[in-house]
């Protein structure tokens, strides 16, 4: 297969299935599925409907990956959902996933943009780093999952 022939376009309700399945092969492979991933990834019209985004990776007919922008409130975008299917790594797609999500975050001036994520997944921080996210300190409070090891926020230009 070419990495040309992957296209990201928005969510659309029809994809519920494939967000869910997608992300729900990463966590159990890695780690757990947590009681807020269960809520976002069974509702993800609510992402939507909060002034978030999602964007899918579609090779022909079929969903091959997944990322989310989730408005939290207080002009802030968390990086959220990200997976590719297995069978796909490596072509590219998390990065053209990634870059749209950054592309449509640059359209909300005055917001802020983060991620949480895993100290175990080293291919997906190096991602995140090139992209332009830096490690932070984490804001006060706890994060919302508990495999979160590691707060990136997106200083890119």
């Amino acid at each position: 297969m070419k990495p040309d022939s992957i296209e990201i376009i928005p969510f659309v309700s029809q994809y519920q299935s494939a967000f869910k399945q997608l992300n729900l092969a990463w966590l159990e492979k890695f780690f757990k599925v947590e009681p807020i991933d269960e809520e976002v990834l069974s509702h993800p019209d609510n992402i939507i409907s909060s002034g978030g985004y999602i964007f899918m990776a579609r090779c022909g007919d079929q969903i091959v990956g997944t990322c989310a922008l989730i408005n939290t409130g207080d002009a802030q975008f968390e990086l959220s959902k990200m997976a590719v299917d297995e069978r796909f790594q490596g072509l590219g797609i998390g990065r053209n996933l990634l870059n749209a999500a950054i592309a449509q975050y640059r359209l909300c001036p005055g917001y802020t943009l983060f991620l949480e994520t895993n100290s175990a997944l080293k291919t997906a921080i190096s991602l995140y780093e090139s992209a332009g996210f830096v490690h932070a300190s984490r804001p006060d409070g706890p994060s919302h999952y508990e495999r979160a090891d590691v707060y990136m926020a997106y200083h890119g230009n």
